[in-house]
């Protein structure tokens, strides 16, 4: 993984055309508190900046909830019809990092490459699109270090000095001098407000006004230095620690050191997606004070900000907030071990993003059930038609030609709850439709079902789940596509035959034994007037 790297192709195909239904989206924007409709900056582009992983340590399921959040979001984006430029971003040097390292005898840039790595397994095993670049915070250090320089000939930023004059390596954003201060957030510092948005914000997450070291968000040891003007500035640029290693340390005018947290991601999203793009995503936690002091500083530098600002909630075990420092967090890999990797993208993404997620055994019951229903289906609908729809036909049905509840749901900021019941709704109407059918399908049912086959693979496909999509590895039963499938059908379908003459032979007793020794076998047997139909539990 590079700092730069080609745009990459998604599993999705961006029409050339944005479909009508791209003028119906709204999305929900921090700052305002409001959902609103959603207008690009540059017609038929988006541009998204989403905050990637700190890679001090394995990757855990609140981490990966935001990446399938907003990989969703891109997803519909491209539905839609729009080219989005995705950013991710890669902390690769912070405290965390240094000193866990250096607790582990390690060298701080290979523990940093070896969980970026794990990161990227997990984002793959779980199907997130690759980014269109995914730079890491190491490799833009003179990008910072010339939007620093930008913020303070504004006027927006100091640098400590020594007795002698010297530059001592620290930088602060100066937030006195930036009446702006807090408008993301809706918060000013030691004031009383009774403006809702305050509330609305207080309530979302840490405060402008917490105190101590907070455990969702833990004080910055530069940024409890005596040396700052104001308690609420910040570290563009911070002096080494005495336990630095020397390759942790850069030469600047302002002195040796190496960045702040905040300042990485005003600098790459500024180098990858210029002075103003559309959406600028990341989980709740990162609200305040990171994207707070983002905004000011991207703006006090001269740029525009993000013209929206989305954030992912977070994943709760037991009401309390998922993450290491509070010791409940489940790792990746601990979690794929037990379920599928549909499974829990299907769990991770069940809910909209702004929604807290409880994550608990009835979260995975619920999600494998859905992966049987939808499993189900499409390898029924498979068998019947003799086939299943390539992977490119799936790939090109743009947003107009889904079903409209599903276009309603994902428009109404992204509602992944109503777009789920809509999938179930079609599955459905195929199942009654494949129940009225014995035998051969006449044309009319052979259109309807494959059109509702069609229809409900790209609703999934566009959720990141289509069961024959990559990365999922599915044995699925699709008519001539799977000479497993065919033997099978052809099994289950003579002992059906076998059933009926029974039954017609008022031989109840056989006809129970062949129903009970399928069920056994986890076959679910649907008589209609029709005649008998079969599916997997």
């Amino acid at each position: 993984m590079g700092n730069v790297e080609e745009p990459q192709n998604s599993n999705i195909s961006s029409a050339h055309q944005l479909a009508g239904a791209a003028a119906g989206l709204n999305l929900y924007d921090t700052a305002s508190h409001a959902v609103s409709p959603f207008k690009p900056i540059r017609p038929g582009h988006v541009g998204i900046y989403v905050c990637g992983a700190t890679v001090q340590s394995s990757p855990h399921i609140g981490h990966i909830r935001a990446a399938v959040a907003f990989d969703i979001v891109r997803r519909w984006m491209l539905r839609l019809g729009y080219d989005v430029t995705f950013v991710r971003n890669v902390t690769d040097i912070d405290d965390k990092i240094l000193d866990k390292a250096a607790a582990a005898g390690q060298r701080w840039w290979a523990r940093a490459y070896y969980y970026e790595r794990e990161f990227t397994r997990a984002y793959d095993t779980l199907g997130v699109l690759p980014p269109t670049v995914e730079p890491r915070a190491t490799g833009h250090i003179p990008d910072m270090v010339e939007l620093i320089e930008r913020i303070i000939r504004n006027g927006h930023a100091y640098v400590v000095r020594d007795s002698d004059g010297n530059p001592t390596g620290n930088v602060y954003f100066d937030v006195a001098s930036w009446p702006h201060y807090g408008e993301l957030t809706h918060q000013k510092q030691g004031a009383v407000e009774a403006d809702e948005a305050a509330a609305v914000a207080d309530r979302m997450g840490p405060s402008v006004d917490a105190a101590g070291n907070d455990k969702y968000n833990p004080i910055d040891p530069a940024d409890a230095s005596p040396d700052k003007h104001d308690p609420r500035d910040f570290a563009l640029w911070k002096a080494p620690k005495d336990t630095d290693p020397q390759d942790a340390r850069w030469t600047t005018p302002f002195g040796v050191g190496r960045p702040g947290w905040h300042i990485e991601c005003s600098a790459m999203s500024h180098r990858y997606l210029g002075e103003a793009f559309d959406i600028h995503g990341g989980g709740l936690d990162l609200r305040f004070p990171h994207h707070e002091n983002e905004m000011a500083q991207t703006r006090a530098a001269g740029w525009n900000s993000a013209a929206r600002w989305m954030h992912s909630a977070w994943v709760t075990a037991k009401g309390e907030k998922m993450s290491k420092s509070l010791g409940n967090g489940l790792s990746v890999p601990a979690v794929l071990a037990e379920h599928s990797a549909w499974v829990v993208r299907y769990a991770l993404g069940s809910v909209q993003y702004r929604s807290m997620l409880e994550w608990s055994d009835q979260t995975l019951t619920e999600a494998q059930a859905a992966y049987e229903r939808v499993s189900n289906f499409i390898d029924r609908a498979g068998s019947a038609l003799g086939e299943q729809p390539e992977r490119d036909e799936i790939s090109a049905i743009g947003a107009d030609d889904l079903p409209q509840d599903f276009v309603a749901a994902m428009n109404n900021d992204i509602n992944v709850s109503g777009a789920t019941a809509a999938i179930f709704s079609a599955i459905r109407d195929g199942n009654a439709a494949l129940s009225q059918v014995q035998g051969a399908l006449d044309d009319a049912t052979r259109a309807q079902v494959r059109a509702t086959l069609v229809a409900v693979r790209a609703m999934l496909d566009t959720l990141g789940l289509d069961p024959l999509a990559d990365p999922w590895a599915v044995a699925a039963v699709d008519g001539e596509n799977s000479k497993a499938g065919k033997a099978l059908d052809a099994l289950i379908s003579a002992q059906l035959e076998a059933r009926q003459q029974a039954r017609a032979a008022k031989d109840f007793a056989t006809a129970d034994a062949i129903r009970d020794s399928l069920a056994a076998a986890g076959i679910l047997i649907e008589d209609a007037p029709t005649g008998s139909t079969w599916s997997l539990k």
